[in-house]
């Protein structure tokens, strides 16, 4: 399958658009999704997500449950694999399909599947940009604040503010808007991109998830402090690998993104993740083509844990500026 790397996401109008544009130029064999495979990773994924919590409810020493939330966090960066298919609509063929298997998948997330899809995106359209250059700051910016959030991000607090973003859009769903957030840019950009048309979905989500999730503490009598030390360990993985794929990458939509490796069995096991810059050149691709894609274009890959180690850095000051060129747009 020959595939040359596509550059021309940015001319698009919306997202939308940008899909289409770059789902018709791929020949028909990288068109393909795998609903049937799909759908026993989903299920397998479920399966192992409750036999954690069924652990979680009957272990007792702390090295056990050190050891089980450290299993636990890679089969759920994998879970959240399966809903970043969903998020590009390549989840599954029938596009209602698609949405119910991202709903689920999101509710062990677990955040609103709708408000997930929303962020992410957005993280397409606004890559690299000065909307979303987490890494940079710029004059005029506090050096500080970028420290806190990049800290933030690379310990896990990004995943709690998720995770607690259930009770917000529940409770206070006016703190959705970019008044509160126009100190930080990046923020406000999120926040001029969601679509209102979303927001009851995303509220009936939340509650349903709130309601999911003290059912199974409570019905499967999992202490607390269990149940935490598996979503912390997750939420820590989880949060520091977002920004690993684009730390001092390019200012460029989609060349902005790196190809990384760690050890084959977890770079399956989380669906291609790591073949990341040929996903932001291909975004509606299935993840069982990634790999093929880039090792006929010949793509470099570097070891993530290095990547990772030099993340620790932190922020530095740019004066390059990069428009963002949706900036606007609300997402479709």
């Amino acid at each position: 399958m020959k595939i040359t790397p596509l550059t021309t996401v940015c001319e698009a109008d919306d997202r939308e658009t940008m899909d289409a544009a770059v789902w018709h130029r791929l020949p028909a064999e990288a068109r393909r999704i795998p609903d049937r495979l799909n759908a026993a990773i989903l299920l397998l994924q479920l399966v192992g997500i409750f036999s954690c919590f069924r652990a979680a409810s009957v272990l007792s020493s702390p090295w056990a449950i050190a050891a089980l939330a450290g299993g636990f966090a890679v089969l759920m960066v994998g879970v959240y694999s399966i809903i970043h298919e969903a998020e590009h609509g390549v989840l599954f063929t029938n596009r209602r399909a698609n949405l119910v298997g991202g709903i689920i998948a999101a509710s062990f997330f677990p955040a609103p599947f709708h408000l997930l899809r929303q962020g992410h995106i957005g993280h397409h359209l606004r890559n690299r940009s000065d909307d979303e250059a987490f890494d940079l700051w710029f004059e005029g910016e506090s050096p500080i604040w970028k420290w806190i959030q990049w800290i933030g991000t690379l310990t896990g607090l990004f995943y709690l503010i998720i995770v607690l973003g259930n009770c917000v859009v529940l409770l206070l769903p006016f703190v959705l808007n970019r008044r509160w957030f126009a100190f930080d840019r990046p923020s406000a950009a999120f926040m001029d991109a969601l679509n209102p048309k979303y927001a009851r979905a995303i509220r009936l989500e939340a509650l349903g998830i709130i309601v999911l999730h003290a059912l199974i503490v409570r019905l499967m009598q999992i202490p607390l402090v269990h149940y935490l030390a598996l979503y912390g360990a997750f939420g820590a993985l989880w949060s520091g690998l977002q920004y690993v794929h684009h730390y001092g990458t390019e200012r460029h939509i989609t060349r902005g993104a790196r190809n990384l490796w760690l050890w084959w069995p977890i770079d399956k096991l989380w669906l291609n993740h790591n073949w990341h810059r040929v996903h932001h050149e291909h975004p509606t691709i299935s993840w069982v083509h990634l790999a093929k894609i880039g090792q006929a274009t010949e793509a470099d890959r570097g070891f993530l844990p290095w990547v990772y180690l030099r993340m620790w850095s932190g922020p530095r000051k740019a004066t390059e500026h990069v428009e963002n060129r949706f900036a606007g747009k609300v997402i479709r």
